[in-house]
């Protein structure tokens, strides 16, 4: 990954260059082609190798003529085949063919890749950021009370996902989801309620290298919804934890894993223990897709102004002088506090010494296709039959309207009616969703006039 950064004061190597990162929900990979990955600025290629029954991570570059290795192919051998000359590489990351070479020619060892260590655990793919050596002596970062039975989750746990590429540091993601008290003001209208909000006494219950935990008595919705505990198993996975009598245990599980300066993705798991059966099941008759459009909602009520103000924050000294810049005043902040405290102590940034980019405009800021839509199995799908489910739609509404005129008042001509008043509805709301699997409105739901 490039040489470690040490943060101020320290010797050893920075947790971030030396850790295990998300990089994908396994259900969104295909193991029939190479798929694309930036961490940490390092470009990667993630691809299931056929003969070790594993997926590989190598970096995305051929060592012949420096091409991406995800252009190409998995061959007919299971194994990646560079799209320039046909290189090809094993799960190790040897090279196996070089068909411009004389026949029984050797391949020396700068024809081989770089390779990273992989695990595959809860749903998730896995990158280790560091010496592929050293991999097995870190931990991978799961949520403890989570574990996968067949296809599912044991002990009752219903879990929902989403992604998405962030214009942020992966740092202003965690401390955004850190921050408990901003959910009824920016959030109002969706996951929150302005009239919820009161004091937050929050207390710190560990603290050191491995990251903090932290215990919210009365929880949130002014305790209605019982104890929060908050645990940030550094550096880049956070989660809180509460428990609704008579309702169901609710964690919300953030991990933050940084691309490059001033840009993470986000993978957001929201599991659920339920009282009862039902809610369950009634969560699983929603399409994935139609969830993460709500995903999207929620995630946009604050991606505005934190990629606004992490440009701050940097103007006035970045996370080393975060406690001097922000004015904390209450203990509602203790976990803003706590994290960069590890990061001044233990962390160091993930891109210390670089620049943020400029800062985007609303459009881009809202772009929903290329940080989701398309890396996502069940939205990728959603955008390609939406088109027909709308043409299908108005044939169907044209059809009716012939047939409500062919038989005239009565009955049939009432019902012809209603037929294409809803297929004209459907075709409408098909527009709907298809706009929404590429961009967001820039309007918060917060922000929103009553009536509109």
């Amino acid at each position: 990954m490039g040489s470690a950064i040490a943060p101020t004061g320290s010797t050893s190597p920075c947790p971030w260059h030396q850790a295990w990162y998300p990089v994908a929900y396994l259900r969104d990979l295909s193991p029939q082609q190479p798929t694309p990955f930036t961490l940490l600025d390092q470009d990667l290629v993630l691809w299931f190798d056929a003969g070790g029954q594993r997926w590989r991570a190598f970096a995305d570059v051929c060592p012949h003529r420096l091409v991406p290795l995800s252009e190409g192919r998995l061959n007919d051998a299971g194994e990646l085949e560079c799209p320039y000359h046909g290189w090809t590489f094993n799960g190790d990351g040897q090279c196996t063919a070089i068909p411009q070479a004389q026949p029984g020619s050797s391949i020396s060892p700068r024809s081989h890749c770089r390779s990273y260590a992989t695990a595959a655990a809860q749903g998730l793919l896995f990158v280790f950021s560091g010496d592929p050596a050293e991999a097995s002596a870190h931990p991978l970062p799961l949520v403890p009370v989570l574990q996968q039975q067949g296809r599912g989750w044991a002990d009752g746990w219903v879990v929902q996902d989403t992604f998405r590429d962030l214009p942020m540091d992966a740092l202003t993601l965690l401390e955004n989801v850190l921050d408990v008290s901003h959910v009824p003001f920016t959030h109002h209208a969706t996951v929150g309620r302005r009239e919820n909000a009161g004091p937050v006494e929050l207390e710190l219950t560990s603290f050191g290298p491995e990251g903090f935990t932290s215990l919210w008595a009365e929880g949130p919705r002014r305790g209605r919804l019982g104890t929060q505990h908050t645990t940030y198993a550094a550096p880049c996975l956070m989660w809180h934890d509460l428990t609704a009598k008579g309702f169901a245990r609710i964690l919300t599980v953030v991990y933050a894993t940084p691309t490059h300066r001033g840009a993470c993705r986000l993978f957001a798991r929201f599991p659920f223990q339920f009282s009862s059966p039902w809610p369950g099941r009634l969560l699983g008759l929603r399409p994935q897709w139609l969830q993460h459009l709500g995903n999207h909602v929620v995630l946009e009520d604050d991606q505005l102004f934190l990629h606004w103000q992490e440009r701050v924050l940097e103007q006035r000294g970045g996370s080393h002088a975060a406690v001097r810049s922000f004015h904390l005043p209450t203990t509602a902040d203790l976990n803003i506090r706590a994290l960069h405290d590890w990061v001044n102590r233990y962390g160091g940034e993930p891109f210390a010494g670089q620049p943020l980019p400029p800062r985007q405009p609303l459009v881009p800021l809202m772009e929903r296709y290329e940080a989701h839509t398309r890396h996502c199995r069940s939205c990728a799908g959603a955008h390609r039959r939406l088109p027909r489910l709308r043409s299908a739609a108005g044939t169907v509404a044209l059809l009716a309207l012939v047939a409500a005129a062919w038989c005239g008042p009565g009955w049939a001509g009432a019902l012809a009616l209603a037929v294409a008043a809803a297929a004209t509805a459907l075709r409408h709301q098909g527009q709907r969703w298809l706009d929404g699997l590429q961009r967001g409105s820039g309007l918060p739901p917060r922000n929103r006039r009553k009536g509109r």
